[in-house]
C-alpha cells in the first residue's frame, strides 16, 4: 500500500472554495481501481491548512489517477486556491 500526504495551505478566504472544488475529485477518486481511500482532512490547529490523505494498492493506481479526466481537470482549479503546498509519498513497512 501506498500513502499520499498533499498538505495545502489555502489563501486566505478562498477554504470554502477549496472544499467545494474537491469534493468532485473526491467522490470520483474513491471509485477508481485501486484507491482504498481518498479524503480531505482539516488541521485542528489552523483551518486554512487541508490536507488530502490518499491510500492506494500500487504506483500504477496512482500513475491512473494522476492521468485520469477528473483529476486533469479539478487539480488545476484546486491550484488557484493554494499559497503552499508540500506532497509526499510513503510505503507501508511491514
Amino acid at each position: 500500500m501506498i500513502r499520499i500526504v498533499a498538505k495545502n495551505k489555502i489563501k486566505n478566504g478562498m477554504v470554502d472554495n477549496f472544499k467545494e472544488t474537491a469534493k468532485e475529485l473526491i467522490i470520483r477518486s474513491n471509485k477508481e481501481n485501486g484507491c482504498i481511500s481518498y479524503d480531505l482532512y482539516v488541521d485542528m490547529n489552523d483551518s486554512s491548512i487541508l490536507t488530502f490523505l490518499e491510500s492506494w494498492e500500487d504506483e500504477e493506481a496512482i500513475f491512473n489517477h494522476n492521468n485520469s479526466e477528473h483529476f486533469k481537470e479539478i487539480v488545476p482549479q484546486l491550484g488557484e486556491f493554494i499559497e503552499e503546498k508540500e506532497v509526499r509519498k510513503y510505503i507501508l513497512v511491514k
